[in-house]
């Protein structure tokens, strides 16, 4: 099961968030933080995926864009892996070539797309 799906930028900064689990406010910033960190310090030769506390994490990088999933542990994460490229690949299609600008100034476009197009 998709616990949260983040989308953050180079510098770590998240440009859009959502979970699909009840996470307080004060545990997300630092959740967030924390996965963040993970993923950005890992180089290109290492794989997508990564385990965290109850979670594992399957990410993908695309130009200046991170996507990061959390999924269960019984999730398969080659099949995330495949559906955020899908995602990716639908927000091209919606914005003409998405960049972190549409992420950033159209998130309701964004999850739009996330919750409409992709699900």
């Amino acid at each position: 099961m998709i616990k949260f799906l983040l989308m953050v930028n180079k510098q770590g900064q998240t440009r859009l968030s959502k979970y699909y689990e009840q996470v307080e406010l004060g545990k997300r910033a630092a959740l967030e933080a924390d996965v963040v960190r993970g993923c950005l310090a890992r180089r290109k030769e290492e794989c997508s995926f990564v385990e965290y506390k109850d979670y594992k994490l399957v990410y993908r990088q695309y130009a200046a864009l991170f996507i990061v999933v959390g999924i269960s542990e019984n999730e398969n994460e080659l099949s995330i892996y495949e559906l955020v490229h899908n995602f990716v690949e639908v927000l091209d299609k919606y914005f003409s070539r998405v960049s972190e600008l549409d992420v950033s100034f159209t998130s309701k476009n964004t999850y739009y797309v996330l919750l409409t197009k992709l699900v």
